[in-house]
């Protein structure tokens, strides 16, 4: 699962998370999210198997999370999916980091033990409470790789448009700077222009 950018203007946002994924796109089912990132996977010869868009304002993401729940239960029940790792990127510092994290088989050793001093109570069959619990516990992994990701994506579009007004603003400083020393030329040769004329009537 690839969490790349929904617009451009972000810089090599999806590049570098492209340029970790470390395995052959052929042999792994891709999922892409972001729908600029569907060109940058295309440069690369990668099919997405399903894709979605990136929502613009962060409540959307956890309606996100439900759909590519819903793909993936539909695909682990199927076989089809075995493990599953996640591609985002982060913003740590000012940089931009990218994070690959095995979201399937879960990593228990990751979920904290004995919370609690009572044993919750039960009233659901062990099995459903448990299919119920993980389903959960993959969309909280999921938005949570994509709550990063939409955060890291418009960090990076700020940098990225701070970075070109800068390169405008010294562009039209040069610019002016250009039309100042023109402007000057122009009215130096009209003064000799003027001088030359003004000599040639007096020596006349």
């Amino acid at each position: 699962m690839i969490f790349g950018t929904e617009q451009g203007f972000a810089g090599a946002f999806s590049e570098r998370a492209f340029a970790t994924i470390g395995v052959e796109p052929s042999a792994s089912e891709v999922f892409l999210i972001g729908s600029h990132g569907e060109s940058i996977a295309a440069e690369r010869g990668i099919a997405a198997d399903w894709n979605a868009a990136m929502p613009s304002h962060s409540p959307g993401v956890p309606l996100l999370a439900e759909r590519i729940v819903d793909a993936l239960y539909t695909r682990i029940a199927a076989g089809q999916i075995d493990s599953l790792d996640a591609v985002f990127s982060q913003w740590r510092a000012g940089a931009l980091s990218v994070e690959r994290r095995r979201l399937f088989p879960i990593d228990y050793s990751t979920v904290p033990r004995n919370m609690y001093d009572n044993i919750p109570l039960l009233y659901l069959p062990a099995e459903v409470f448990l299919d119920a619990l993980g389903a959960d516990y993959m969309h909280v992994l999921i938005c949570h790789a994509a709550l990063h990701a939409f955060a890291a994506q418009n960090e990076a579009r700020m940098v990225a448009m701070a970075a070109a007004r800068n390169r405008i603003e010294r562009e039209v400083s040069t610019l002016q700077g250009e039309e100042r020393r023109v402007r000057q030329a122009a009215i130096t040769a009209e003064i000799l222009e003027l001088a030359a004329g003004r000599m040639a009537l007096d020596r006349k």
